[in-house]
C-alpha cells in the first residue's frame, strides 16, 4: 500500500501504522493465508503420493515444481486464487469458497501432463487445511516477529536493572512514600516478569496442535476409498512433519484450545507491558525520568515546552486493544455448534489484527525505554525530604532488642507528622539502648535504606 492509498485505509493498522505492521504481512494478511494453504494442499499431495496404497507416483521434477507453488508464491498467484474464487478463470468457474480455490489454484499450475489433480485435496474438508494454515501463520509471526520483539524489550530492561542497581529510590505504596528500593531492582522486577510471559508464549506456541480427520473427525472418506490404510497414523506423521503437534480427536472443527492458550499467554505479556507502561508515566509525571527531546517534535499544539511520554501511552492504548481482541478471540474460536459452525472463520481472520496491536504496542514500549534516562538529583532530594521512611528500620531494629512498644513509640513520633532526620536522632538519644545500638540506629538514612535491591538484580537470568 502506497502512503497516499494508506490514507484511505479503513483501519489504523493499515494506515497510519501501516509501516510498524508491515512486518506481520507474510503471516497475517489474505496472501500469507493462501500461501498457507497451498503449502498445506502440496504437501499433502506429495504424502499421499509417498503413500502404498495409492497409485500417484510423482517424480523430482515434479515435486520441486509443486513446492515452488508456495516457496514462489508471489502476488500474481494471490490475485489467481482471488479470481478463482470470485470470477472464475480459465476452465474453472467462480467458486466461491476460498479453500477451493487454492484447489483449483494448484489444479491449474500442475505441470503439463501431470495425472495428479484428482489427488489434490483428496478427502479432506477444508477445515483439514485452514486449522492446519492458521497454525503455521500463527506459529511463524509468533517466532520470527513478536516474540524477537518482546526479547528486545526485555533485554533493555534487564540492562536497565543492571545499569542502575544502586540508584536509590523513593518506593510508593498506596502512593505515598515507603520503604526505598533502587531504580534498577525496580526494573529487574519487569525485566522477571516478562523472561516468565514469553516463556509462557514460548512453550504455548510449540504445542500448537493440528488436526486432518475430514468432514466429522472420523477419517469417513479416507477410510472408505482405502479401508486398510492407518489414515490416524498418516494423519499424525503429517501434521507433526509440518512441525505441530497431532490432535487425534476432533469434530470437524480443530477444537482451537491451543491457539486460546497463545492468545492467552500474549494477554499476560501485555498485562506486565500495560504495568510498566503507566508506572514508567508515573515517573516520568514525578521527574524521577527525563526524555530526551526529539528533534523538531512537537509535545503540544499550544504549550511549546511539553514532552510528553507519548510512547508509552500509545504502547497502553494498543496492548489495551490487543487484548480485548485476544480475549475475544480465546472466547470465541474455543466454540463451535455441534461438528461444525462457520462463525469462527471471519473471526479468525482477525488474528492478525490482534497481533499488529501488540507489534505497535511492543515497539511504542521498546521506543519510549530509549528516550528515559533517571534524575538522580530528583530521586536523591525526594528521598531526603522523607525522613519517616526509615521509621521502619528504627522499630524494626528497636524490637530486636527486645522493646515491645517499638512500633508504637515510632508510630507516636511520625505518622501525620512532618518528621526530619533531628526529630529521630532526638529520639535515638532518649533511648535504653547499648551504644552500639544508638550508633547503629544514627547511621540510618534514606538513601542507604535499600535493603539488598542491588543485589537482588544479579537473579536475572
Amino acid at each position: 500500500m502506497t502512503d497516499t492509498n494508506a490514507l484511505y485505509a479503513v483501519s489504523p493498522l493499515d494506515g497510519r501504522y501501516g509501516s510498524r505492521t508491515a512486518p506481520l504481512s507474510p503471516y497475517a494478511s489474505e496472501a500469507a493465508l493462501m500461501r498457507a494453504r497451498v503449502r498445506v494442499e502440496v504437501e499433502y499431495l506429495l504424502a499421499l503420493a509417498d503413500l502404498e496404497a495409492t497409485p500417484l507416483e510423482l517424480d523430482l521434477e515434479e515435486r520441486e515444481h509443486l513446492r515452488g507453488l508456495y516457496k514462489h508464491f508471489a502476488e500474481e498467484d494471490a490475485r489467481l486464487i482471488k479470481t478463482l474464487e470470485t470470477e472464475g478463470y480459465a476452465e474453472f468457474e467462480a467458486t466461491n469458497h476460498d479453500v477451493k480455490a487454492v484447489e483449483y489454484f494448484v489444479r491449474h499450475r500442475l505441470l503439463e501432463g501431470s495425472d495428479a489433480s484428482a489427488w489434490i485435496h483428496f478427502g479432506l474438508t477444508s477445515e483439514d487445511v485452514n486449522n492446519l494454515a492458521h497454525r503455521l501463520l500463527v506459529r511463524d509471526a509468533v517466532d520470527e516477529v513478536l516474540l524477537p520483539e518482546l526479547y528486545e524489550v526485555r533485554e533493555t530492561l534487564a540492562g536497565m536493572a543492571r545499569d542502575y542497581r544502586d540508584l536509590p529510590m523513593l518506593a510508593r505504596t498506596h502512593g505515598q512514600p515507603a520503604t526505598p528500593t533502587t531504580f534498577g531492582k525496580e526494573m529487574a522486577v519487569y525485566a522477571a516478569r516478562l523472561g516468565r510471559a514469553t516463556g509462557r508464549i514460548r512453550q504455548a506456541t510449540d504445542e500448537l496442535r493440528g488436526k486432518l480427520g475430514g468432514a466429522s473427525g472420523t477419517y469417513a472418506a479416507h477410510h472408505a476409498a482405502y479401508p486398510d490404510v492407518d489414515w490416524p497414523a498418516f494423519a499424525e506423521a503429517f501434521v507433526t512433519d509440518l512441525g505441530l503437534e497431532f490432535e487425534a480427536l476432533t469434530t470437524q472443527v480443530n477444537p482451537c484450545d491451543d491457539l486460546a492458550a497463545v492468545f492467552d499467554a500474549f494477554r499476560g505479556a501485555n498485562e506486565v507491558l500495560l504495568d510498566l507502561d503507566l508506572d514508567m508515566w508515573l515517573y516520568v509525571s514525578d521527574r524521577y525520568l527525563g526524555q530526551e527531546a526529539v528533534e523538531g517534535e512537537t509535545g503540544s499544539s499550544t504549550m511549546p515546552h511539553k514532552v510528553n511520554p507519548i510512547d508509552f501511552e500509545n504502547s497502553e492504548g494498543n496492548l489495551s486493544k490487543a487484548n480485548s481482541d485476544l480475549t475475544f478471540l480465546a472466547d470465541y474460536i474455543t466454540t463451535s455448534r455441534l461438528q461444525r459452525d462457520l462463525s469462527d472463520s471471519t473471526v479468525k481472520r482477525n488474528i492478525g489484527a490482534a497481533f499488529a496491536h501488540c507489534l505497535i504496542g511492543y515497539g511504542k514500549t521498546a521506543s519510549g525505554l530509549s528516550k528515559v534516562v533517571p534524575t538522580e538529583r530528583v530521586m536523591r532530594d525526594e528521598l531526603e525530604s522523607t525522613p519517616e521512611i526509615i521509621g521502619e528500620a528504627v522499630q524494626t531494629i528497636l524490637r530486636r532488642e527486645g522493646q515491645e512498644d517499638a512500633y508504637e513509640r515510632v508510630k507516636a513520633v511520625t505518622r501525620g507528622k512532618d518528621v526530619t532526620l533531628e526529630d529521630f536522632r532526638t529520639m535515638f538519644d532518649d533511648l535504653e539502648v547499648d551504644e552500639d545500638v544508638r550508633e547503629e540506629l544514627h547511621a540510618l538514612t534514606p538513601a542507604g535504606y535499600t535493603g539488598v535491591a542491588s543485589e537482588l538484580v544479579d537473579d536475572l537470568e
